[in-house]
C-alpha cells in the first residue's frame, strides 16, 4: 500500500515537473512571438475582398490598362493665416518636392527614388489657399519590410519628418514659412492605423491584466490564487502568439491588427473563465478530500466536461466565420480558435500543475480563506449508476448565491416572465442600430494627422480626385459610360483614362485601350474614403449598368461598398449556422432538445437586448454608423461566450437533478455556480472593456456591445431568466431524455425557509 502511494506520489511530481518545463520553454518561445506579431500583419481591407468583388475584378482588369498601381502618400500644405498662399511659400513646397525623391530610405538601401512610380509634383488649389504633393508609392513595394516596419509607414514618417526639419511644419505649427502640413491619402491612413494598433503589444494587455487581477484578488481575497491565474493566461497567450505567429509568416492564415487585439482579449478572458470554475471545484473537493491531489483530480474530472464543451461550443462558433466572403472574417474565426484552444491547455494542464506545486501545503495558495476538510461531506450521493457530488442542502445555507437561488426557485414564474419581458423592451430598440458603414474619417477615436489633412484636402481640392472611381468597360461604350456618370449626383467629372501624369495637363491625349479595353474615371465631389463616396458609387454602379452591362467599377470607395456588402451578406449567412451549430452542441451536451431551444432563446433574446441598449447609448453619445461587422462579431462573441455560462450553470444543474430533482437541482446548481459564473461574467466583460483603449471606433463598439452582453448575461440570463424557467418548467426541460420522466423529490427542502434555523453539526 505504502509503495503504491508512493510510486503515485513520484508519478505525480514527475508530471508536475514536464507540466512545468514545458509550459516555461512555450513561454520562453512564445513571449517573443507575441511580440513580433505586428511584424505579419496585413491592414488594407483590399486584401480581404473576394476574388469575386466587382471592384476585385474591375482592379485586376486595370492592370493591363497602367503601368503601375500606386499607394499615393498626400501632403497637403496651407498658410497658417487661412490666406492665399505666397510666392515664398510656394518655392518651399518645390523644394520640398524635390527633395522627397532624393531621401535615402531609413534603414534601407537606395532612396525614395526607386519605389516611387513617378515625380512629387506640387498641385496648387485653383483657390490658391492650399498646395498638394502626392507622392506616389509603388503599391507592390509598400508591403516591402525594412526592419520591422513596412515601407508605407517608413515614407510617411520620413515625410513627416522632412516637413518638420525643412519647413518645421506640422499640423499644429506654422515653422519659418508660415505654413501648417499634414500627411494624409491612402498611406497616411495605413500608418495612422498602424500606429493606433501598435497599443495592443502594450497598452492593451496591460489593462486588461491589471483589471483582471484587481478583480480576482476581491473575489478570492488572496495575494496568491489571483497570481496564479494571470500566469495561466499569461502562458496561454505565449502559445496562441507562437502558433498564430509561425501561421501568418507562412501565409497560412491572415492577420490584421484587430484580429490581434481579439486574440489577446479571447485568450485573456477564456483562461481566466475556465481557470475559476477549476479552482472553483478544487475549492469544494478540498472539503471532501484531505490530500490537495486527491480533490484536484476529482475537480479536475469534474470540470473536464463543461470546459471542453464550453471551448469546443465557442470555437465551433468562431470557426463558423471561415463562411464570411471577407478575408478579415475568416482569418480572425481560425485566430481566435486557436487562442480558446490554448486558453484551454494552460487551464487544464499548467494550472493544475501550479496548484499542486507545493504538494500538501497546496491549500495554503487561498490563504487567508484556507478551505477545510471536513469528513461529513466527504461521500457523494449515489443515485443507481449515477454517483453526483451533491451540495450540502442550501435550505439552511446562509450565502449570497444560496439565499438567491432560494429566492428564485419561491418566485420562479413571475422572475423569469418579468426578466423576459424586460429583455424584450430593450430588444425592440435592435432595429435602431446603425450598421450601414463607416467613413475612413470616422475610424479614429482621437485626433490623427491623416483624418486632419482629409479635411484641409476637402476644403481645397476636389476630394475624390486623389483616388477616383474606376470603370473598366469596352472601348466602343467609353461615351456613354461618361454621360452616365456624369448624370450620377455627386460626381463631380468623369473622363477616359489617358495616361497622363497627375498634375498635368490632359491636352487631346487619347484614351488608353488594351485588347478593345478602356478605363472611365470619375471624380466624386466626397472624398474616396468616406460614406458619401460610397454611396455615390452605389449609385454610379445603377446608372452605368443600365448602359454597359459588362462594365466594372472598382476603386478606394468600390472597395469599401464590396466590403460592406460582404460584411450584410456575411450577417444573413453566418448567424443561423452559428446557431445551429451551438444549439446541436447544447442538445447533445445535456441530453435533450427541449434544454437546447430554451437555452438558445434566452442567448439569442440577450444578444438581442445587448444591441438594443448599444443603439440607444451610440446615438445618445452621437458616434458615427458602425461598420456591417460589429453585430457580427457581437453576435458570434455573445452568443458563443454567452454559453460558456449556460453550460457552466447547466452541466451542474443536471449533475444535481440526477441526485435529487430538476427543480432542486436548479436550486442547488444556482447556488455553487453563482460565484463562479459572476466572477468569470466580471472578468470577461472587463477584458473585453479594455479593447476601448485602442482609439478605433470599431474597437470601441465592439467592446461596448460585448462587455454588456456578458454582463447581461451573468447578471441577468444566468441568474433570473434560465433559473426561473427551469424551475417553472421542471423535469420537461431535459425532454426527450429519462431524466425528464423521473419524478421530483426533495424539492422543498430545496426552496422553502427552514422553520427553525439549523444548526451546522445537526448535518
Amino acid at each position: 500500500m505504502m509503495l503504491s502511494m508512493l510510486r503515485k506520489s513520484w508519478v505525480r511530481a514527475l508530471a508536475v515537473a514536464v507540466a512545468l518545463l514545458v509550459w516555461l520553454a512555450v513561454g520562453g518561445v512564445g513571449g517573443m512571438a507575441q511580440g513580433k506579431l505586428a511584424q505579419v500583419q496585413t491592414n488594407d481591407a483590399a486584401a480581404f475582398l473576394p476574388s469575386s468583388a466587382e471592384s476585385t475584378r474591375a482592379a485586376e482588369a486595370s492592370r493591363d490598362l497602367v503601368d503601375t498601381q500606386t499607394l499615393p502618400a498626400l501632403v497637403v500644405l496651407a498658410p497658417a493665416d487661412g490666406g492665399q498662399v505666397t510666392p515664398d511659400q510656394l518655392t518651399a513646397a518645390q523644394e520640398v518636392a524635390a527633395a522627397v525623391p532624393d531621401r535615402p530610405v531609413p534603414g534601407g538601401d537606395g532612396t525614395w527614388a526607386d519605389r516611387l512610380t513617378g515625380d512629387v509634383v506640387p498641385v496648387p488649389a485653383e483657390d490658391g489657399e492650399a498646395v498638394l504633393l502626392a507622392v506616389p508609392l509603388d503599391a507592390d513595394a509598400a508591403e516591402e519590410r525594412v526592419g520591422e516596419e513596412r515601407l508605407t509607414t517608413l515614407l510617411v514618417e520620413d515625410l513627416r519628418a522632412l516637413l518638420a526639419e525643412d519647413l518645421g511644419a506640422t499640423a499644429e505649427e506654422a515653422g519659418d514659412v508660415g505654413l501648417n502640413a499634414w500627411v494624409t491619402g491612402p498611406a497616411g491612413f495605413i500608418t495612422d492605423l498602424g500606429t493606433a494598433f501598435a497599443g495592443i503589444d502594450g497598452l492593451l494587455l496591460l489593462v486588461a491584466l491589471g483589471a483582471v487581477l484587481l478583480i480576482l484578488v476581491v473575489v478570492y481575497r488572496s495575494p496568491f490564487l489571483p497570481l496564479v491565474v494571470i500566469v495561466t493566461a499569461v502562458f496561454a497567450l505565449a502559445l496562441a502568439g507562437l502558433v498564430v505567429y509561425e501561421l501568418a509568416a507562412a501565409d497560412v492564415l491572415v492577420l490584421n491588427g484587430q484580429s490581434q487585439g481579439i486574440l489577446s482579449i479571447l485568450v485573456v478572458g477564456a483562461s481566466v473563465d475556465y481557470a475559476l470554475l477549476l479552482v472553483a471545484r478544487h475549492r469544494e473537493e478540498l472539503q471532501r478530500h484531505e490530500h490537495p491531489a486527491e480533490a484536484l483530480g476529482r475537480a479536475w474530472k469534474r470540470s473536464l466536461e463543461p470546459i471542453l464543451a464550453s471551448a469546443g461550443t465557442v470555437i465551433a462558433g468562431l470557426l463558423c466565420l471561415l463562411l464570411s466572403q471577407l478575408g478579415s472574417n475568416r482569418s480572425l474565426g481560425p485566430v481566435a480558435a486557436i487562442g480558446i484552444a490554448a486558453a484551454v491547455l494552460s487551464a487544464l494542464t499548467l494550472l493544475p500543475a501550479l496548484l499542486l506545486i507545493a504538494g500538501r501545503r497546496s491549500r495554503v495558495l487561498f490563504w487567508p480563506r484556507l478551505p477545510r476538510y471536513e469528513p461529513s461531506v466527504a461521500a457523494p450521493t449515489t443515485h443507481g449508476a449515477h454517483a453526483a457530488p451533491v451540495v450540502d442542502d442550501v435550505a439552511d445555507a446562509s450565502g449570497l448565491w444560496a439565499r438567491w437561488a432560494r429566492w428564485v426557485g419561491r418566485h420562479a414564474r413571475p422572475v423569469w416572465i418579468s426578466t423576459a419581458v424586460a429583455l424584450l423592451v430593450l430588444a425592440a430598440f435592435l432595429p435602431t442600430l446603425r450598421a450601414t458603414g463607416t467613413s475612413q474619417t470616422d475610424v479614429f477615436l482621437t485626433p490623427v494627422d491623416s483624418v486632419a489633412g482629409e479635411e484641409v484636402l476637402a476644403e481645397h481640392f476636389p476630394a475624390g480626385a486623389v483616388q477616383p472611381a474606376t470603370i473598366v468597360v469596352d472601348e466602343t461604350d467609353v461615351d456613354a459610360v461618361v454621360a452616365a456618370a456624369e448624370d450620377v449626383p455627386g460626381v463631380a467629372s468623369a473622363a477616359p483614362y489617358t495616361g497622363t501624369p497627375a498634375g498635368a495637363p490632359a491636352g487631346d491625349a487619347a484614351p488608353v485601350v488594351v485588347d478593345g479595353r478602356a478605363r472611365v474615371d470619375v471624380v466624386t465631389e466626397a472624398p474616396s474614403d468616406s460614406q458619401e463616396a460610397v454611396d455615390v458609387v452605389a449609385d454610379l454602379r445603377t446608372a452605368v449598368e443600365e448602359v454597359a452591362p459588362e462594365a466594372l467599377v472598382g476603386g478606394a470607395a468600390a472597395e469599401t461598398l464590396d466590403t460592406q456588402l460582404a460584411g450584410e451578406r456575411d450577417l444573413r449567412v453566418i448567424v443561423p449556422v452559428v446557431l445551429l451549430v451551438i444549439l446541436l452542441i447544447l442538445v447533445v451536451l445535456l441530453r435533450s432538445v427541449a434544454a437546447g431551444l430554451l437555452l438558445m432563446a434566452a442567448n439569442v433574446l440577450s444578444f438581442a437586448a445587448s444591441l438594443g441598449v448599444a443603439a440607444i447609448v451610440f446615438d445618445l453619445l452621437g458616434l458615427p454608423d458602425a461598420d456591417p461587422t460589429v453585430p457580427l462579431y457581437g453576435f458570434v462573441f455573445l452568443v458563443a461566450l454567452g454559453v460558456d455560462y449556460t453550460i457552466f450553470l447547466m452541466t451542474r444543474v443536471r449533475e444535481e437533478s440526477i441526485a435529487v430533482g430538476t427543480r432542486a437541482g436548479i436550486v442547488r446548481g444556482l447556488a455553487v455556480t453563482g460565484g463562479v459564473i459572476t466572477s468569470a461574467g466580471l472578468v470577461l466583460a472587463t477584458t473585453f472593456a479594455a479593447l476601448a483603449v485602442i482609439p478605433l471606433l470599431f474597437l470601441a463598439q465592439i467592446a461596448f456591445i460585448v462587455a454588456l452582453g456578458v454582463l447581461i448575461d451573468t447578471f441577468v440570463v444566468r441568474s433570473l431568466l434560465v433559473p426561473g424557467l427551469v424551475h417553472d418548467i421542471g423535469p420537461r426541460t431535459w425532454w426527450p431524455s429519462a431524466l425528464s420522466r423521473r419524478p421530483e423529490h426533495g424539492v422543498h427542502a430545496a426552496v422553502e425557509e427552514p422553520a427553525e434555523p439549523v444548526e451546522p453539526a445537526a448535518r
